[in-house]
C-alpha cells in the first residue's frame, strides 16, 4: 500500500512537469520563432515478484515474470522544430528562414572572425588568427562550409529582427551582432546615412544610402547573411531571448550561404510561434485528469492505511 502512495506521488510530479511544459508553450503562443515542446511520461522502475523461467521439459512448463511498478517519470522533453506561419511586418530589416536553418549571432565582437564593410575595408575587431574553424586569416573560406562549435561563442536564432546600431553594425533586437556566411560581423560603411534595408531570398542585404557629399541616393550591398545547418537539431539547448546554444550532441554544425536545403530567407516577414493551441488545450485536459487520478490513488491508499491502524482499538 505504501508503494501505491509513492507511485501516486511520482505520477503527480510527472504530470506537474508536463503541465509546466504546456504552460510555457501557451505563454509563448505569440513569441516570434518559438518552438513548442512536449513532455513524454514513461513508467519508472519495477520490482520483480516472480522471476521468469523457460520450459523445463519433464519438470514442468515455463513461468512468466511478475513485476510491480513504482510510478512514472518524465523521460524526455521533445521540441517541435517545424517552421511556424509567416507574419508580414512591413519592415525590410525583418526576415525569417523558410526552412530548418538558423541565423548566427554573437554577443561579443571577439567571437566573430572579423568585420566586413561594403567597401572591403577591414573592421576594427578581428579575432587574432580567427577563432572559427575553416576560415583563413584574410577572411577567405578554406572549404565550402564553416564549421562552428559551442567554443566559438556563437548562438543561433530563428528571429530576424535586424537593424543597424549607432556604429553601423548589423544587430538583432537584443543588440547581438549578426554574422555573414564567413563568420564575419556585418558593418555599414562609416559616415554614411542609410535610409532603408532590404533582405533578399539568398540573404543579400541592400540599403539605400546618402553619401557624405549629399549626392543622389543609391542602393548598396552591405553583405550576405549566413545560415547555420545542424546535423542533429534536437541537440540544441534553449537559451532565453530567442537563442539556442550548440549542445554536445548537436553533431556537425556548419555556417554557409542559403541553399534549397536550408531554406530561403523571406524579407519583411517574421516567423510566428508553432504552438498549436488546439493540441495544447487537449493535452492540458488529459494532464489535469491524470493529475486528479493520481491524487485519488494517494487518498485511497491513505484510507486503507487508516483502516489498518484501526484494526486494534
Amino acid at each position: 500500500m505504501v508503494g501505491s502512495m509513492f507511485a501516486g506521488v511520482s505520477g503527480l510530479k510527472a504530470h506537474q512537469t508536463r503541465m509546466d511544459v504546456l504552460g510555457n508553450n501557451i505563454a509563448n503562443v505569440n513569441t516570434w520563432g518559438y518552438k513548442s515542446q512536449l513532455a513524454h511520461i514513461q513508467d519508472a522502475a519495477y520490482r520483480t515478484r516472480t522471476a521468469g523461467s523457460a520450459n523445463r521439459g519433464n519438470q514442468g512448463g515455463g513461468n512468466n515474470t511478475s513485476q510491480v511498478g513504482y510510478g512514472a517519470n518524465v523521460g524526455y522533453i521533445s521540441v517541435n522544430y517545424t517552421t511556424g506561419n509567416w507574419n508580414p511586418t512591413g519592415w525590410g530589416g525583418d526576415c525569417m528562414i523558410n526552412g530548418p536553418a538558423f541565423f548566427a549571432v554573437t554577443k561579443n565582437l571577439g567571437n566573430a572572425n572579423g568585420t566586413t564593410q561594403p567597401d572591403g575595408a577591414a573592421g576594427d575587431d578581428p579575432v587574432a588568427g580567427g577563432s572559427i574553424g575553416g576560415v583563413n586569416a584574410d577572411g577567405t573560406l578554406q572549404s565550402n562550409d564553416v564549421t562552428i562549435t559551442a567554443a566559438d561563442g556563437i548562438q543561433l536564432s530563428r528571429v530576424g529582427i535586424f537593424g543597424l546600431d549607432e556604429q553601423g553594425y548589423l544587430v538583432d533586437a537584443n543588440g547581438y551582432y549578426v554574422l555573414n556566411y564567413k563568420g564575419n560581423a556585418i558593418k555599414a560603411r562609416d559616415n554614411y546615412t542609410y535610409d532603408a534595408i532590404t533582405i533578399q531570398k539568398d540573404g543579400t542585404i541592400t540599403a539605400v544610402i546618402q553619401t557624405p557629399s549629399q549626392d543622389a541616393k543609391k542602393v548598396e550591398t552591405l553583405g550576405q547573411l549566413g545560415v547555420v545547418s545542424i546535423q542533429n537539431v534536437n541537440g540544441l539547448e534553449h537559451d532565453e531571448g530567442y537563442y539556442y546554444d550548440i549542445g554536445p550532441n548537436a553533431g556537425v554544425t556548419t555556417l554557409n550561404q542559403t541553399t534549397s536545403a536550408s531554406g530561403d530567407i523571406l524579407g519583411g516577414y517574421l516567423e510566428m510561434s508553432n504552438t498549436d493551441l488546439a493540441n495544447e488545450i487537449s493535452y492540458m485536459i488529459t494532464t489535469q485528469r491524470g493529475y486528479q487520478a493520481n491524487t485519488k490513488i494517494i487518498t485511497v491508499t491513505d484510507e486503507m492505511l487508516q483502516e489498518l491502524v484501526n484494526m486494534k482499538r
